[in-house]
């Protein structure tokens, strides 16, 4: 709740929303529900169990999964049907400048799980993301033309920079999409 005459969201705050109710009603009226709960970040419990009880797909971030924990479920091997795998979102870096930037012992772990280098960035991050278990992958477009960081959309927590990247005419091809749609029919998402 964010004061109407409010410069920012600082003196926003939290209130509880209208919740499970609300989707059980937009089901009973509309059917089964193709949604995406937005998981990430510091949720609570709350909204998992929601999550599930109402059979919204998760989001899996395999860019979270890297930091030693055998168990953290944004490793492609822990994902679930009920998931969708992204590469990154438009808060995170791009994969090559996500996997640029990581130090050595992150770098280490990545390149042992995917069997990738950095030459094989972010091909080996899009593979594990199409090969995952999750009911859908979604591959930024700024992986797909192995962009770096200078493709970044968003940037949380700053105020400048965010949202100015555009894709360039001509980025897109007819060997690129043939690429592409050949990965998927290897992974049964075409």
């Amino acid at each position: 709740d964010v004061p109407p005459d409010a410069v920012d969201a600082r003196g926003g705050r939290w209130r509880p929303g209208p919740g499970e109710a609300l989707f059980l009603s937009l089901a009973h009226r509309l059917g089964s529900l193709p949604l995406v709960a937005e998981d990430l970040g510091e949720t609570g419990e709350d909204v998992a169990e929601v999550r599930d009880e109402l059979g919204l797909a998760g989001m899996c971030v395999p860019q979270f999964a890297f930091d030693g924990d055998h168990h953290n479920p944004f490793l492609p091997r822990n994902h679930v049907a009920n998931r969708v795998a992204y590469t990154g979102t438009h808060d995170n870096d791009t994969t090559l400048g996500w996997y640029s930037h990581l130090d050595a012992d992150s770098a280490a772990r990545v390149d042992l799980y995917l069997g990738a280098t950095a030459s094989g960035m972010p091909e080996a991050l899009i593979r594990a993301a199409l090969g995952s278990v999750a009911r859908l992958a979604i591959v930024p477009v700024q992986d797909l033309l192995a962009l770096s960081s200078e493709a970044r959309l968003n940037t949380p927590g700053t105020t400048s920079g965010n949202w100015t990247w555009t894709l360039s005419p001509g980025s897109l091809s007819a060997s690129l999409a043939r690429r592409y749609a050949g990965l998927n029919a290897v992974y049964g998402r075409a």
